[in-house]
């Protein structure tokens, strides 16, 4: 039975072979997991459709054409020739194999001789080794690198997600007029409501209330009054949307990935929690689909699950915006002509120059924050 790599959408052509979880020769039960294959957008697993022996064709790092078989599986073999138990094979070769060499004995080393080593970062227990002739001509053009640290530096291809990031990033900055217009929130009330109605939110729907919903929901009543923010630019239109998918930014072992809510203006608060919770599991379990990134109207990013205090949020191309959630920090600020301490969360909107003006971005910012700091009829979905 020939394992192929599937077809995972119109726009791959081709995918990484990014580990085999088998090796040649081994054993595998049906439906148990073979390989992971990459793709620019997204990691998926291959299943053993069928029990057997796996027989790898193609060895893990490879980029191969969708569609190309990367290996085999014998239905009914055995891993050994004759049926001999892989224990008895390996015992044999290991005692047919001769001794290992013993190490030449370590020359006597003065104190003096080691402080000057430590300084020069030598091995004096060792002779030293001649160094390379290396011709003008074939010199690397990072051969600044100094001779005695090459040892020490690793190279390695990039993966097609971490490619399609670093792509998508540089025409984010290469073909749009990128402005990030900052705020602050307090989330004194946000953090109230869910202390309030936190257990009985997860008592109830089976997961906890977060800050997500909240944002999400103030985000689209900010888009329906500032609907060029949920625009994109498309040759010489604006392509204006009058629904609201909102890609919400997942950090995932890969890389950065942004899923996307549909519909979001009819989603209620627990099903923005479970929808972003069934993104986490499939990007764990390499289950994403390419169907899960794509139609996105405007991105929201929340940096400060890593400690970020404040950033500046790239674009997701073709949207026009972004907006980047932070750390909810205490500090002092003034209300009602006295200083108090609040918990604060710094907001920051990059948005595209060419299509939304500076006015519509800080109002539509504020608009955010407006929502946060008074959620109750606006936001309380429970």
């Amino acid at each position: 039975m020939e394992i192929k790599v599937p077809e995972v959408g119109e726009s791959v052509v081709e995918a990484l072979v990014a580990k085999w979880h088998k090796n040649d020769g081994d054993r595998v039960e049906k439906d148990e997991p073979l390989c992971e294959i990459e793709t620019d957008k997204i990691t998926l697993e291959i299943n053993a459709e069928a029990g057997g022996v796996l027989r790898v064709a193609v060895p893990a790092g490879t980029t191969v054409k969708i569609g190309s078989v990367i290996g085999t599986i014998e239905e009914g073999g055995v891993t050994e020739e004759k049926g001999a138990p892989a224990e008895a094979k390996a015992s044999e070769e290991k005692s047919a194999a001769p001794p290992p060499a013993a190490p030449p004995p370590a020359r006597h080393v003065l104190p003096a001789e080691r402080k000057a080593a430590r300084e020069k970062e030598v091995n004096v227990e060792k002779k030293p080794e001649p160094a390379p002739v290396v011709r003008s001509e074939e010199q690397a053009p990072y051969a600044a690198v100094p001779a005695g640290k090459e040892e020490r530096v690793t190279r390695r291809p990039m993966t097609p997600i971490r490619k399609r990031i670093a792509e998508r990033l540089l025409s984010a900055r290469r073909d749009t007029a990128m402005l990030t217009s900052f705020n602050e929130a307090d989330m004194g009330k946000v953090m109230e409501l869910r202390r309030k109605y936190g257990e009985e939110f997860q008592r109830r729907h089976g997961v906890k209330l977060g800050f997500m919903p909240f944002f999400v929901k103030a985000v689209v009543e900010a888009l329906r009054e500032f609907p060029a923010v949920n625009s994109r630019i498309d040759g010489d239109d604006i392509v204006s949307h009058d629904f609201y998918d909102i890609g919400i930014a997942v950090s995932g072992e890969k890389g950065l990935v942004v899923p996307v809510l549909r519909d979001a203006d009819r989603l209620r608060f627990a099903e923005i929690e479970k929808g972003i919770e069934g993104f986490v599991e499939k990007i764990r379990t390499n289950r994403l689909a390419i169907a899960d990134l794509e139609g996105g109207t405007f991105t929201i990013t929340n940096g400060g699950v890593f400690g970020s205090l404040m950033s500046t949020p790239i674009l997701n191309p073709p949207q026009s915006a972004v907006l980047g959630m932070h750390a909810v920090q205490d500090r002092p600020v003034a209300r009602d002509g006295k200083v108090v301490i609040r918990p604060m969360m710094y907001l920051a909107l990059s948005y595209d120059h060419r299509l939304i003006d500076g006015r519509e971005a800080v109002l539509f910012l504020k608009k955010v924050k407006e929502h946060i700091e008074e959620p109750e009829e606006l936001l309380l979905d429970v």
